[in-house]
């Protein structure tokens, strides 16, 4: 199994992204497109750039469960109003943090949400994922690589 670590967020915090709805969450192909899509959009009329710029530069990707149906998108840490995007509550509590390191950028976030969520999850007896969302971010490393972290919400099993 991967390595993880728990870490407690003292504080509600909110993140502020762009992204789709995905109505069938087993379409990993088609998802992936529409994902994809959404990215290239955003980056090319500027609005992810906007958001960075409002924020600290560190993007996110973020998955949420957003009126019952899966949501994925690309945004930052923070409250801020721009046309389109969505605001979301993340809440205060313990976190399971996952870290992964690779050499493509945009293939990392999904590396490591597929670890997560293909087994990863399924592995940690003393852990539950409660959501209702989780986010991953992706940043250069020193060794030339990349290092990212998906941080999902979770509460201890008791028994």
């Amino acid at each position: 199994m991967s390595k993880y670590a728990i870490q407690t967020i003292s504080e509600n915090y909110k993140m502020t992204a762009f992204g789709v709805t995905l109505e069938d969450y087993n379409d990993w192909a088609g998802n992936a497109a529409k994902t994809a899509a959404k990215k290239a959009e955003i980056t090319e009329n500027g609005k992810l750039a906007e958001l960075l710029a409002l924020a600290d530069g560190q993007e996110f990707q973020i998955n949420y469960n957003l009126g019952g149906k899966a949501w994925r998108g690309f945004g930052v840490m923070g409250e801020f109003d721009l046309e389109g995007a969505v605001v979301f509550d993340f809440l205060a509590g313990d976190y399971l943090v996952v870290p992964g390191t690779g050499a493509d950028k945009d293939a990392l976030a999904d590396a490591i949400t597929g670890n997560v969520f293909g087994g990863m999850l399924q592995q940690i007896t003393d852990y539950q994922y409660v959501g209702p969302g989780n986010a991953t971010f992706v940043k250069p490393a020193d060794n030339g690589e990349y290092y990212g972290e998906m941080w999902l919400r979770v509460k201890k099993v008791e028994g």
